[in-house]
């Protein structure tokens, strides 16, 4: 069982995300945006993170370099749906910044756990 921090603004992706996490048997926790999603992992690191591109207060590109500056054993994954230019771009960015993976919205939850189970084996070997 992992601990996994969930950011992202829409509450029905946050829901999903939370109930097949909890589902794989991972301890999960939420956030609505990036500033709150920081504000846990201060108080509790997180083995992986799961944050959105666009969202107000703290956008997830910002996010993703601050959590990579601050906990970089954190594994984190970038979902995005898409903004004013192509979200492959964004999601380039977000790999640059240091995404381990990253996954177009809609995705499948399937595939969402299978990216989790591996970025949590390979931090097992770690």
């Amino acid at each position: 069982m992992a601990r996994i921090l969930v950011i992202d603004d829409d509450d029905t992706v946050r829901l999903s995300v939370r109930l097949a996490l909890e589902d794989a048997e991972h301890d999960v926790d939420e956030a609505p945006n990036g500033a709150e999603g920081l504000d846990r992992l201060k108080v509790q690191v997180a083995d992986l993170v799961v944050t959105d591109i666009f969202m107000p207060e703290k956008e997830g590109l910002e996010t993703i370099d601050e959590i990579r500056r601050d906990y970089p054993q954190v594994k984190i994954i970038a979902i995005s749906g898409g903004g004013r230019i192509d979200p492959q771009d964004y999601l380039e960015i977000a790999r640059q910044l240091g995404a381990d993976r990253v996954l177009f919205k809609p995705f499948d939850i399937q595939l969402l756990l299978d990216v989790v189970d591996e970025l949590l084996k390979g931090n097992a070997g770690d």
